[in-house]
């Protein structure tokens, strides 16, 4: 399992990212606090995601997938988490949806879709 703290780590980042941006578009204050009260919905959606992933295909887990483990994240990080954003108390509108579903999908995808590129381009040469 510590093969995979990079990529866990990666996703975390790119979660906190994500919510940095949308404070920042919107002008919010409050940098830290603000940040995490952003990013804890997300994180938490994150961390259900991983330990299912893990749970589910425990002998064939691989956390660089994207399917199964990229598309489980990805889904659990936007879901678990406007539910979360919900029950806070947090705003949850259509057109956030929409935006945080395509960046969290580019952002969780997409480092996963580089990385099987780049070890298909090492594997031939």
């Amino acid at each position: 399992m510590k093969k995979y703290l990079p990529a866990l780590a990666l996703d975390v980042v790119l979660v906190i990212v994500f919510c940095a941006i949308g404070r920042r578009s919107h002008d919010e204050a409050n940098a830290l606090t603000g940040l995490a009260t952003t990013a804890w919905p997300f994180l938490s959606g994150l961390a259900v995601g991983w330990l299912a992933t893990v749970a589910l295909y425990r002998d064939k887990f691989d956390a660089f997938l994207i399917v199964p483990t990229g598309i489980v994240v990805w889904l659990s990080t936007l879901v678990v988490g406007m539910l979360l954003r919900v029950v806070s108390g947090q705003g949850t509108a259509f057109s956030f949806i929409i935006v945080a579903g395509t960046v969290l999908a580019v952002f969780l995808l997409g480092w996963r879709a580089v990385a099987k590129i780049v070890t298909k381009a090492r594997a031939t040469t």
